[in-house]
């Protein structure tokens, strides 16, 4: 897992004390030049805890049941590449797109809801195969309607082409899209679309 700390910036001008005691009014940061200075920005996404200055953002790439036994699995279905060989793509291509890419894997509902929930409150993206609790975790779902900050369903198989109780996910609704059937390449692309959707 990537972790971004803070640190403090020499070079921003300590705060000021107004008169009557009023709480320190935040530093203003001075342009190039002599211009005036300019306004705080609001947050961002991907902001969160980590360092407003940072280009990057963390995309949170997140799986669900059985998901780390890939590459034993029904490889006549998910194909014979392992998570870890899905995790290293991921991460070369979030590199190429500016983005830092946290990949993790669960197989219990309540530790992946933890995760959503983190990711809520970070304001961070989020690429998800949530495998088995697309079909019926309604508490998923509802985590998930909590996001804010993009969020695609991805799935290595083609749901629609399999058996019938694999045709319904509750997560769909409110993601921004479901990228699937592609195998390992479904992240990519998922990957690039948060990329276009923070980028538009």
């Amino acid at each position: 897992m990537t972790v971004l700390s803070r640190g403090g910036d020499p070079s921003e001008p300590p705060a000021r004390l107004s008169r009557g005691g009023d709480p320190p009014e935040p530093p203003a940061r001075l342009s190039r030049g002599g211009d005036p200075p300019e306004p705080a920005r609001p947050p961002a996404v991907g902001d969160g805890p980590q360092d407003p200055a940072t280009p990057l953002t963390t995309v949170l790439i997140l799986n669900g049941p059985n998901l780390g036994r890939l590459g034993s699995r029904e490889p006549e279905i998910y194909g014979s590449a392992t998570l870890a060989d899905i995790g290293a793509a991921c991460s070369a291509v979030g590199a190429s797109l500016g983005l830092i890419v946290d990949v993790r894997q669960t197989d219990d509902e309540a530790e992946l809801i933890g995760w959503i929930h983190e990711a809520a409150d970070r304001r961070l993206p989020v690429v998800l195969n949530p495998a088995a609790f697309t079909h019926y975790s309604y508490a998923l779902r509802d985590a998930l309607a909590m996001r804010t900050a993009p969020l695609v369903e991805v799935h290595l198989s083609n749901p629609a082409a399999r058996e019938t109780f694999r045709h319904t996910s509750v997560v769909s609704a409110v993601a921004d899209g479901t990228i699937a059937g592609f195998g390992p390449r479904s992240y990519e692309l998922a990957l690039r679309a948060v990329a276009g959707i923070l980028d538009g």
